[in-house]
Parts: structure tokens; C-alpha cells; sequence
């Protein structure tokens, strides 16, 4: 913007010099009025493109945070390392089990499955997630079923065996005194769990009274009796209200504690005349083989009924750490099991061997084992058998 200098010819030379002086500083004012306005829109548009870019951070940041808790539903390690390498998740036993209890998004099978895992760093993790949980003054029933509802129980006896272990410890902590040791603890949560499940699965014929209650729980607090109040009034709200089961727990098969005896993800061979591997979730429950696309199926792709198989290692160039379940002095006879197709219909099986293939040597031992302790007997009943011996035996020391 340019004033007009023009100046009166009818003015004196001090007069004119006086207009044009302040002509000039008009002109500057106005000057520095329009370069003071470019100033103010570049900045405006600054803070425009900062405002985009933090958006646009913060969109990408969600989107990773979604992506993780999807990749953690389908395989905990690897959602927790992709979590921690995209910075969205600080690599402390704290912090995770933080995010593990807030649970936002996440399958809570898979959280009870990360949590059982045996190395010392999950087993860390378990301990200050066991801690975020506030039990005292909570009487046995209350705080399991708050503890029993942050995640889904694994179904492996070892993995059972270390988050019940947590959990006793925890309540023995914030509730002194109660019991005489975290033994007496944990082996009344498994009774109450036992008991949740005889009086409330439909499969069950013989419900178990509170007297029946009390007695199997004689001598379990370090060789003494629990007070029978105390029992009676653990029976009484578990038979008055059932524990609620979270319902993205994976399937709607395995609505017991005690099961599945096992699950995890396994490569099987197809049945086709191409022989492809795919990646599927396997349960073993009730001398049954499930398995699954998805941790989050409510429906298994197929049904590999037990009875009257039997399992072997096999070598496989291709896949190692491979077994197979097979029919004995059987060779050519198809397996009775059932699969769903991809449009819905269930068939039977087509297989003479189901071969399987374990990430590791050590979790194909382990399945090879859970499956044909699940062939012949129950494995939880051994371990829980074992812990009553181990706690009945102060008695007589």
C-alpha cells in the first residue's frame, strides 16, 4: 500500500517538509501493518500444518495401537514386541502388566495365556499384574471372582499352577491372618473353583451339599480344620451366584476353569491331496482335539475325538518338532472326527493320521503329554491332589 506524497504548492517550505515527514511514517506504519499481517497468516498456517501433523501422529500412533492389540489376540509375544519396538509400550514388567490389566481391546485368553508363560520375565509380569489387584477385606469367593475376570484361566496344569500360586499369595498378603499358609489359600480357590463347576454345569449329575463341601476341605490349613462358618459361607455364594466367565474368552466350549487342558497355536497338515500347513488354535478339553482359526472363533473348524487313538513323534524334513495321532493296527482307517467347511457345513474328517507340528521341541513334548494324560485321565485332579498331600502332611510333622 503506497500513500499518496502529492503535497500543495501553496505551503511553506517547513510546512511542506513537516507533511511529507509525516507522509513517510504513515507509509512506514502501514508497512509494517502489512508485513506484521504476513507474519500472522504464515504463523496461522503454522499452527494449521502442526495441528495436521499432530492429527495425522495421532491417527498413525491409534492405528498401531489397534494393529498391536489385534496381533497380540492372535500371539501375545508378538503383539507385546511389535507394541514395544512402534515406542507404545515401555519394556518394564510394570507397564506391561498395566496394559495387561487394563485389557482395552484385548482377548482376555490371550492374556491368561501370556500370563502363564513360564520364563522369568512373564512370570515378573504376573506378579505386578497380581498386584494391581486390591483383595483386602474381600472374603475367598469375592476376590477370586474379581481376579478370575481380569483374564481367562489357561488350561495348562503348570500354568494354572503359577497364576493360583500368585493369587494366593496376593490375598494371604492383603488379608493376614486369614489362613495359616498361601497353600491353605490355594488349594481352597481350587475347591471353590471345582465346586463352581459341580454346582453349575448342567453336566454335572451329583451337586455336592455344603456338609460334602466342608468335609473335602477337612485338614488344609497346615493340617487343621478352616472354621465351618467360613466354608458354609464360601458355598453359599458360590451356589448362590456362579462366576461369571468373560465372554470374549475364545469359544463358547470350554466354560469351565478346568478347561481346556491345554491350548496354543500348532501348524496341522491338511487332509487334501496337496498337503498345506496352516496355523491353527488348538484346545484340548474334555479327550477332545478343537481347533480353531482365531483365538476369538466361538465355533472350532473341527473335532478330533480321542478315544481309541494314540499319539507318536514323527521326523518330518519340512516341519520339526511334528507328532501325529493315529488309530493303532489301524493303518488305512479315517479318523472320526468332524470339520466345518468355508461355507458353513460340517463334514467328516478325512484323515488316517492327524500330523501336527509344535514351535519347539519343548511344546511338542508337552502336547504329546497333555494329550495322552487327556487319552487315560484327568491331570488337574493329580496336581490338585498332590498340592492336598503336600498341605495335609503338616499334620504329621
Amino acid at each position: 500500500m503506497v500513500l499518496n506524497t502529492d503535497v500543495p504548492s501553496d505551503l511553506t517550505p517547513q510546512e511542506k517538509e513537516e507533511l511529507e515527514n509525516i507522509q513517510r511514517r504513515k507509509q512506514k506504519l502501514l508497512e509494517d501493518i502489512q508485513r506484521l499481517k504476513e507474519e500472522i497468516a504464515e504463523v496461522t498456517n503454522e499452527i494449521e500444518n502442526l495441528g495436521t501433523q499432530e492429527e495425522r501422529k495421532n491417527m498413525q500412533k491409534n492405528k498401531q495401537i489397534a494393529m498391536g492389540r489385534k496381533k497380540f489376540n492372535m500371539d501375545p509375544k508378538k503383539g507385546i514386541q511389535f507394541l514395544i519396538q512402534n515406542e507404545l509400550l515401555v519394556d518394564t514388567c510394570e507397564n506391561i502388566a498395566q496394559f495387561l490389566y487394563k485389557g482395552e481391546g484385548l482377548n482376555k485368553t490371550a492374556i491368561g495365556d501370556y500370563l502363564g508363560e513360564r520364563d522369568d520375565f512373564n512370570i515378573r509380569i504376573l506378579h505386578a499384574f497380581v498386584e494391581l489387584h486390591e483383595f483386602t477385606d474381600l472374603n475367598l469367593v469375592q476376590a477370586l471372582r474379581q481376579f478370575l475376570w481380569s483374564f481367562r484361566l489357561p488350561g495348562e496344569a503348570q500354568k494354572i499352577d503359577r497364576m493360583m500360586e500368585a493369587f494366593a499369595q496376593r490375598y494371604c498378603q492383603c488379608n493376614p491372618g486369614v489362613f495359616q499358609s498361601t497353600d491353605t489359600c490355594y488349594v481352597l480357590s481350587f475347591a471353590i473353583i471345582m465346586l463352581n463347576t459341580s454346582l453349575h454345569n448342567p453336566n454335572v449329575k451329583d451337586k455336592p451339599n455344603a456338609d460334602r463341601f466342608i468335609s473335602m476341605n477337612r485338614g488344609i490349613n497346615d493340617g487343621g480344620d478352616l472354621p465351618e462358618d467360613l466354608l458354609k459361607n464360601l458355598y453359599d455364594s458360590i451356589k448362590n451366584e456362579p462366576f461369571k466367565i468373560p465372554e470374549d474368552d475364545g469359544n463358547d466350549l470350554t466354560h469351565t476353569f478346568f478347561n481346556p487342558d491345554r491350548e496354543g497355536w500348532l501348524l496341522k497338515m491338511g487332509g487334501g491331496r496337496v498337503k498345506t500347513w496352516k496355523r491353527r488354535w488348538f484346545i484340548l478339553t474334555d479327550n477332545c482335539l478343537y481347533y480353531f482359526e482365531y483365538t476369538t472363533d466361538k465355533e472350532p473348524r473341527g473335532i478330533i475325538p480321542l478315544e481309541n487313538l494314540s499319539i507318536r513323534e514323527v521326523e518330518d524334513s519340512k516341519k520339526p518338532n511334528s507328532f501325529e495321532l493315529f488309530i493303532p493296527d489301524n493303518k488305512d482307517q479315517v479318523i472320526k472326527a468332524c470339520k466345518t467347511e468355508a461355507d458353513g457345513r460340517v463334514v467328516e474328517g478325512n484323515h488316517t493320521v492327524y500330523r501336527i507340528s509344535a514351535p519347539t521341541p519343548e511344546e511338542k513334548d508337552e502336547w504329546m503329554k497333555s494329550i495322552k494324560a487327556a487319552i487315560s485321565r484327568d491331570p488337574f485332579y493329580e496336581m490338585l491332589a498332590a498340592r492336598k498331600k503336600k498341605v495335609s502332611s503338616t499334620k504329621r510333622h
